[in-house]
């Protein structure tokens, strides 16, 4: 049976983000998913849930530095250290809302920077980031992001993803697909679905180009 849930970090935003729960609640979500939770602390967070009786299904691990124009560091060389302490922050949100389930973001390939370098750099992170979720109960997930609206974004396709995760080769390694990113990657929605649906352990919806 499908079971939605609200991205409150692009839904309700007219509101603080504690307040959003409500809100998604008063619109008949029971579940609830977002970016990234770090900007409240993780009991004000659970007890927002609890209030509202939502499910925290979703939510990424720490992506670096937002502002400064990182899209996440699974992928970014230098950065290995950074990552495997945001892998162990997530863990922690995620176990403190009950969530089962982070997204790792790739990153924008830096400048100049060896893609093949890269490549095996972010399988070892998720081969990491896979057994330490595995320990928790935790799945983890890989989303692609679409090139167009994130240039030099590392995974950049649902085939890349796929190749990613027979690579890694753990069977906790799953993929996040976003209808949105793959209509402007690629199109062939129902076909890309049916092929990888074995892979996939969510799905976010959203129309393009606007994303309305």
């Amino acid at each position: 049976m499908l079971r939605f849930a609200a991205n409150i970090s692009t839904l309700f935003t007219e509101v603080p983000f504690l307040d959003r729960f409500a809100l998604a609640r008063e619109a008949g979500f029971r579940a609830v998913e977002c970016q990234f939770p770090y900007v409240a602390d993780k009991a004000e967070i659970a007890a927002a849930l609890a209030a509202n009786g939502l499910d925290m299904v979703l939510h990424n691990m720490p992506p670096g530095d937002w502002r400064a124009g990182d899209r996440g560091i699974g992928a970014v060389p230098g950065r290995q250290n950074e990552f495997r302490a945001g892998v162990v922050a997530g863990i922690e949100y995620a176990e403190a809302l009950g969530c089962p389930q982070l997204n790792c973001l790739a990153g924008v390939a830096p400048q100049g920077a060896d893609r093949p370098s890269m490549r095996t750099l972010y399988c070892e992170n998720l081969g990491f980031a896979a057994e330490k979720c595995a320990e928790a109960g935790i799945r983890l997930l890989i989303e692609p992001i679409n090139s167009k609206d994130v240039p030099d974004f590392f995974l950049d396709s649902v085939e890349l993803a796929n190749e990613l995760i027979n690579e890694v080769g753990s069977t906790n390694v799953f993929l996040q697909y976003d209808i949105y990113h793959r209509q402007r990657d690629g199109g062939d929605l129902i076909g890309t679905f049916r092929e990888l649906q074995h892979r996939i352990a969510h799905i976010q919806i959203a129309d393009a180009p606007g994303r309305h």
